[in-house]
């Protein structure tokens, strides 16, 4: 359905804008260390949002508004929902860490994470290469001042320094590929692109060295390799409850324009992205899983993780066309959906534990800080376990069914080359089980360093118990949450 100026289709947005100006307005009258007024409204904004997201989802109605910039559809309203989800459970395992760590002076935290969020929902909802790239800026600019919010830490400056310059030059790759394809075809809307694209009277030398610097672009958004650097430097620099809100959220709005752009826009020139996407993934696969068996900070193996964890994802996204038809675009590209929604959940519980283990003056990031975590806090060591069986895909996490939806969209499309890339990828994966694997056998079989127990509010404690449960629940009964992805996928491709 198609309505030049309806607004209805942007609600979501205008609703996220209002009470993030309004919020940080609130919060110059407020003066508790906890802002605790500030918390409490930013999670009631949010949570009306995710309701409104919710109820736009499951109408299962796809809108085009503003002149065809904006689009409302199932797969962006679901990760909305998601991304609104991951940002209130990142707030609400951030504030103790930040409240100790001086981060609460103002609201920043709380305003800058919403600013973040709209920039989330942009990148999702943008139909036009103009507004995605707006997106995309706001995000990453309220993400650099999230990673500096620590003013007297260097090592957080640092880490802020690096993103700003590495994000600066993906950008500059990003906006010089959409502007080649602009000119090629001579419009900024996605569907008018494709459209271009498909009538086959475009340069294609043209389009093809754009779609190269879109690719790149789009790959450091991603984190993957050879674009990669600034994530183990990012993640172990930025302060935890920060790392947090960049290694959550930010992959559901990254999966949503990789999307839009590639599938949605381009997917007449899928047999020269997809190869590209085959390579990143081997690679990141490859650096990955080998670099992280050598770390010992936590953050640090979390983040060489995720590359390996972005891999998979591009191995979903790069088996939708086979031989020109896009029989099994659906199976491939929901797949990857369910891959980058449940890595979310299991993020954001992992990141909650290590956050929770950080004690005024005291950053709990090292593999041997979790040294008897079990014998100090059951609970929190099995949360964790539950988390990192997950990751490594060991059945019955949810890790585990995600690996598997991606690993049958390969093989089921009978080409020697993905059958190929599926046992390449079980084999970094059986790599990638011993260092998450070595984090366990620490907090089981470990001495503890230290008696301390492990104290965490009431809300933090509920919320990471029920995140925890998620990633084991998921894992028992996957088939909604599969067909949900399946589902909005569907009608994106039938649109």
């Amino acid at each position: 359905m198609t309505d030049k100026l309806s607004w209805i289709a942007v609600y979501p947005e205008i609703i996220l804008l209002a009470m993030a100006c309004l919020i940080t307005l609130m919060d110059l009258g407020v003066k508790s260390r906890q802002r605790t007024r500030t918390y409490l409204w930013t999670l009631l904004a949010l949570g009306a949002v995710a309701l409104l997201q919710y109820l736009y989802a499951s109408g299962g109605a796809t809108l085009y508004s503003l002149h065809n910039m904006v689009v409302s559809d199932p797969m962006g309203n679901w990760l909305k929902f998601f991304a609104t989800i991951a940002v209130m459970v990142s707030l609400v395992y951030a504030r103790p860490y930040s409240a100790d760590r001086d981060m609460l002076r103002g609201g920043e935290l709380f305003s800058l994470s919403m600013l973040s969020l709209l920039g989330m929902f942009i990148m999702i909802s943008g139909n036009n290469f103009l507004l995605i790239y707006l997106g995309l800026e706001l995000l990453t600019l309220s993400s650099y001042a999230l990673v500096a919010l620590r003013r007297d830490n260097a090592t957080a400056t640092e880490a802020a320094m690096k993103y700003f310059v590495l994000g600066a030059l993906a950008s500059g790759f990003l906006l010089y590929g959409l502007s080649m394809i602009y000119g090629a075809t001579g419009s900024l809307d996605v569907n008018a692109v494709f459209r271009a694209i498909n009538s086959g009277r475009v340069n294609p030398q043209v389009l093809v060295f754009g779609t190269v610097f879109v690719v790149a672009g789009l790959a450091f958004k991603l984190g993957v390799v050879p674009f990669h650097m600034w994530i183990p430097d990012v993640y172990q620099g930025a302060p935890t409850s920060v790392t947090l809100m960049i290694g959550g959220a930010p992959k559901l709005a990254a999966f949503a324009i990789v999307i839009r752009l590639l599938v949605e826009g381009m997917l007449p020139l899928a047999i020269d992205w997809q190869q590209m996407l085959m390579l990143l993934a081997i690679a990141s696969l490859l650096v990955g899983n080998l670099a992280a068996i050598m770390q010992t900070n936590l953050k640090r193996m979390l983040a060489f993780s995720t590359i390996s964890q972005m891999g998979f994802v591009l191995l979903g996204l790069m088996s939708g066309v086979i031989n020109g038809n896009i029989y099994s675009a659906a199976n491939a590209y929901s797949s990857a959906m369910f891959y980058v929604v449940t890595y979310v959940l299991t993020t954001l519980a992992s990141f909650g534990v290590i956050l929770l283990l950080a004690r005024e003056g005291f950053e709990s990031e090292e593999i041997a800080d979790f040294a008897g975590l079990n014998q100090r806090s059951p609970l929190y060591a099995a949360i964790m376990a539950i988390c990192l069986f997950s990751l490594a895909g060991i059945p019955p996490m949810v890790g585990f069914y995600a690996k598997l939806s991606v690993l049958q969209a390969l093989v089921a499309s009978g080409q020697a080359l993905h059958i190929g890339l599926a046992v390449f990828a079980v084999i970094m994966s059986l790599i990638g089980a011993f260092y998450y694997l070595r984090v366990v056998k620490v907090m089981y079989f470990d001495e503890p360093i230290t008696a301390t127990t492990v104290a965490a509010p009431l809300d933090v404690r509920a919320v990471l118990s029920v995140n925890g449960l998620l990633v084991l629940v998921l894992g028992l009964v996957p088939g909604g949450l599969m067909a949900l992805c399946a589902q909005a996928i569907q009608q994106m491709l039938g649109t």
